[in-house]
């Protein structure tokens, strides 16, 4: 068992999954657990840690029937994150309390990079943009984008349609697909990075300036590959900004 006062855990709750990360003195650990988030329970969840012994858990999530279950695993020992967690950040933003905390959890973790004005690209089931600017020397997050994902855009083509087919997104497809499953692999694919590409445009051009772009999400590395003007990817950008606020609270 692992014991240490300053020993948490981290958890990413998303659409998709939810994965889960130790930190320990302020540190990022390497190991990481990855539950589907449609088979997150609270038992589960205690099983799947039972080994640790942790002083609290740092939580971002968008799925509220998740977060209960993560409430009823650990109790008092849960900390969902809040944009006031983000010490680090002012926020301009009219919709504050309907950010969500995959939002904040990225804006914590990108500003730690300390190159402004940036972008946090998230590409999971939804893309987000987070922008955060400059202001009298201090980061101030300004606004962003949301965008299906790519994930999304290739379901709802066989979910709305009587006769396209489920399909799987890998790689880099022709444009000039000679089948079904081609063309809407290529629609999709060719589809999302083009949504990438234009709303990096026109972030740019509302900001006066090209920011640097750092993205993050299970179809990132796919993304950036297509050269759509994200700068890197980070896998582990919205960890790095829970393990930020784990590090600050008391």
């Amino acid at each position: 068992m692992n014991k240490a006062p300053d020993f948490k855990l981290l958890i990413d709750n998303s659409n998709t999954r939810t994965k889960l990360m130790f930190s320990c003195g302020g540190e990022l650990l390497p190991e990481q657990l990855i539950i589907p988030t449609c088979e997150l329970k609270a038992q589960k969840l205690r099983r799947l840690v039972s080994e640790y012994d942790f002083s609290q858990v740092v939580v971002c999530s968008v799925v509220p029937s998740a977060a209960a279950e993560i409430s009823e695993a650990f109790g008092n020992r849960v900390h969902f994150i809040a944009p006031h967690d983000v010490h680090s950040v002012d926020f301009e933003y009219d919709g504050l309390s309907t950010l969500g905390a995959d939002r904040i959890a990225n804006i914590a973790g990108c500003a730690l990079y300390g190159r402004f004005p940036c972008v946090a690209v998230d590409l999971g089931t939804a893309i987000t943009f987070d922008v955060m600017a400059l202001r009298g020397g201090r980061p101030v997050f300004v606004g962003g984008s949301i965008a299906p994902g790519l994930s999304t855009m290739s379901q709802s083509l066989s979910q709305k349609t009587a006769l396209l087919p489920s399909i799987s997104l890998s790689g880099i497809p022709c444009a000039l697909a000679q089948n079904t499953v081609g063309a809407m692999q290529s629609g999709c694919l060719f589809g999302c990075a083009g949504v990438v590409r234009e709303l990096l445009r026109v972030i740019s051009e509302e900001l006066g300036c090209r920011p640097f772009v750092l993205a993050t999400g299970g179809d990132a590395p796919l993304i950036f590959n297509m050269n759509v003007g994200i700068d890197a990817v980070d896998a582990l950008l919205t960890f790095k900004g829970l393990n930020e606020v784990a590090r600050l609270l008391l």
